[in-house]
């Protein structure tokens, strides 16, 4: 299944986790630090529908705020960054899907920004729709975390939230890698 027809078929948590997790592995993007998100993630934990959201996001966007330096951001942080500020307020699953799938597009896009090895698809809409032929390793993997993070929520549930949280924390890993390869080539 491909990751469009994924994102159209989760449920209001799912949607949820999934913007979340691009965001999550991103946060090198906003010079956070791997706790940035953690009151998100435990918001959609909380059986009760997670009715604190609101409060923990603009915590969030407060920390973010006081650590990016909008002088020198280039566009992968640009983007990381509108990430945050489009998470919507309300978890509503209409709210939650725009989100979600803007998520995806601007995380695959800044993966290949990122990547040293050229992508041949003309756009990451291709990528989404499971046509992955010529794509790049760095692209490829970010495909298949979003993939994994929604089968995860939705075969499990909020049982899929930690493995979800995992396979997003690797990712994470691996763009902050790739950031400071990248920051040591400019210096």
């Amino acid at each position: 299944m491909s990751l469009v027809e994924l994102i159209a078929q989760a449920d209001e948590r799912g949607l949820a986790a999934s913007g979340l997790a691009c965001l999550d592995r991103c946060v090198p993007l906003l010079g956070g630090d791997d706790e940035l998100l953690r009151p998100l993630w435990a918001s959609l934990a909380d059986p009760s529908g997670g009715g604190d959201w609101a409060d923990r996001l603009e915590q969030v966007r407060g920390k973010v705020d006081g650590t990016c330096d909008e002088s020198d951001e280039d566009e992968a942080v640009l983007l990381a960054r509108r990430m945050l500020e489009a998470a919507p307020a309300e978890r509503s699953a209409a709210e939650v899907r725009v989100w979600a799938d803007a998520c995806s597009v601007a995380a695959l896009q800044i993966h290949r920004m990122l990547d040293l090895v050229a992508d041949e698809a003309s756009s990451v809409d291709a990528r989404r729709e499971g046509r992955t032929e010529g794509m790049s390793p760095l692209v490829a993997a970010e495909l298949r975390r979003q993939i994994t993070v929604l089968e995860l929520l939705s075969g499990h549930g909020a049982g899929g939230l930690r493995p979800a949280l995992e396979v997003s924390t690797e990712g994470r890993r691996v763009l902050r890698a790739v950031v400071s390869r990248r920051a040591r080539g400019r210096v």
